[in-house]
């Protein structure tokens, strides 16, 4: 997905659940206050606040593929601009731009948007420092199962199959123990993965819609003409409720803690 798909201020707004898992995951960081932090892919900037209000005396590199969520988060964190330094770069390259290495690699609801986790997972140990920490949470597992199936329904029918068609516009999910086998191989000497079922639930179509067309459809929207952009979202959410009987996306969530 190009960085030019992305609508950021929609993602701001609609990406209450991804501010709640994050929060979460900052949980089990144990900070100091004072480390460099590495944020991989910060995206609008709403959990980077609050990892930077949990360093009162260190630093935070926000970094992301998409210039329009860059745009967002240095809006979100501009009161805080003397402790964050935001970096346009694809995280497989992560090595390649940063210049120091971190203490800390932070990372939500990134992970499963990129294909080659061997080389992600090696990029990422070469910018940690010995006995750093890598912990996040991305999709895995059965993440999303049946909101994909009720998607790829709608996308079947005319007119959106003219363009959907053949189109491989779904993340990568991946099992705890092949997300610690690859950390191991990239070098990391400790790693640790768990799923975790979040289904989601939303109280009327729109928000529904809302949410889908900026965060789980947004590939297939970037897609679609925009005359059929709500149409085809606004199926899908008719589909899912059809299916499940509930405004609900089965989400689960895959943590990871590993040690460099």
């Amino acid at each position: 997905m190009s960085s030019a798909d992305w609508d950021a201020s929609r993602y701001h707004r609609v990406a209450r659940p991804h501010a709640a898992w994050g929060a979460n995951v900052l949980d089990r960081l144990d900070l100091r206050g004072d480390e460099a932090v590495l944020d991989a892919g910060c995206g609008s900037g709403r959990v980077t606040l609050q990892l930077v209000e949990r360093l009162p005396r260190g630093t935070v590199i926000a970094a992301d593929h998409s210039e329009s969520m860059l745009a967002e988060a240095r809006n979100t964190l501009a009161g805080y601009a003397d402790r964050v330094t935001f970096i346009q770069v694809d995280l497989l390259d992560i090595h390649d731009k940063l210049d120091r290495q971190v203490q800390v690699i932070f990372s939500t609801a990134v992970f499963h948007w990129i294909q080659d986790h061997p080389r992600l997972f090696s990029a990422l140990r070469r910018v940690l420092e010995s006995r750093g920490k890598l912990v996040a949470q991305f999709g895995g597992g059965t993440n999303l199962q049946r909101f994909m199936r009720a998607a790829d329904a709608v996308a079947g029918r005319e007119p959106f199959a003219q363009t959907l068609g053949g189109k491989d516009l779904w993340r990568y999910y991946t099992t705890p123990e092949e997300t610690e086998g690859r950390l191991i191989a990239a070098g990391f000497t400790q790693a640790n993965g768990w799923l975790e079922p979040s289904p989601q639930t939303f109280e009327d179509h729109a928000r529904m819609a809302d949410f889908c067309r900026g965060v789980v459809l947004s590939s297939h929207v970037a897609a679609l003409p925009d005359p059929l952009r709500q149409d085809f979202t606004d199926q899908v959410v008719d589909e899912i409720a059809r299916r499940e009987g509930a405004l609900t996306l089965d989400y689960v969530r895959l943590n990871v803690d590993a040690s460099g």
